[in-house]
């Protein structure tokens, strides 16, 4: 039986997010939106504040997470982390990083974390 790609990107969030867990990270905010802006994980490890993209596919898709962040990206990301910042008035530095999750036909999930990615 086939996921849904809904159901895909959810499992790899969440596998991401204990992933970041496990390391350390304490997650500030999960989905973080305002206006037309979203940001997948925001987490917090020690003096800086992370903002995560995440990124999940099928293991043998053709196209690979990296493929996604493309200029538009990039300026919604940045946009994004602005008006959180703004809101926050948080004086942490900021990072923008990309976990890709690949799922297999199991279930397993590997995680590549990529940090800096701006």
């Amino acid at each position: 039986m086939d996921i849904s790609a809904i159901e895909i990107g959810s499992k790899g969030e969440e596998a991401a997010v204990a992933w970041l867990r496990e390391r350390g990270y304490y997650i500030v905010e999960r989905n973080w939106r305002i206006g037309h802006y979203e940001i997948d994980i925001i987490a917090q490890r020690f003096d800086t504040l992370h903002f995560v993209e995440v990124k999940t596919r099928k293991l043998g898709g053709w196209r690979s997470a990296y493929d996604s962040i493309n200029d538009q990206k990039i300026r919604t990301l940045r946009r994004g982390a602005m008006a959180y910042r703004t809101i926050h008035r948080t004086p942490l530095e900021l990072q923008f990083d990309l976990i890709a999750v690949t799922i297999d036909d199991h279930g397993h999930f590997s995680i590549d974390y990529t940090e800096n990615i701006l």
